[in-house]
């Protein structure tokens, strides 16, 4: 298993830009399958973005051309690049690993509040 703590929500103005952190208590070298998800309130959680231990990535058709993900294996992290952030990217934001011998689930972080709004 692997402990994740998100980093780096906070409430930014439409149009503004905010990095979120997953930071990996082990390397992440060997984590196949890195992903963050979102939870609004009263919606259910949805996949943002995902990355793979080879560097390929998806994104939600949501925040395609907005969202970046990336991994440093050096610094066990995982990041998210969000800009030109819309009030209806306001949620939740969870990071889930995943890798070989892990259950289904793989492992979850706590969570990090993103909120857009003038």
């Amino acid at each position: 298993q692997v402990q994740l703590v998100e980093s780096g929500g906070g409430l930014v103005q439409p149009g503004g830009s905010l990095r979120l952190s997953c930071a990996a208590s082990r390397s992440i070298f060997s984590i196949n399958l890195i992903r963050w998800y979102r939870q609004a309130p009263g919606k259910q959680r949805e996949l943002v973005a995902a990355i793979t231990s080879g560097g390929s990535t998806n994104y939600a058709d949501s925040v395609k051309g907005r969202f970046t993900i990336s991994r440093d294996n050096a610094k066990n992290t995982v990041y998210l690049q969000m800009n030109s952030l819309k009030p209806e990217d306001t949620a939740v934001y969870y990071c889930n690993a995943w890798a070989l011998g892990m259950g289904p689930e793989g492992s979850w972080g706590q969570g990090t509040q993103v909120t857009i709004s003038s």
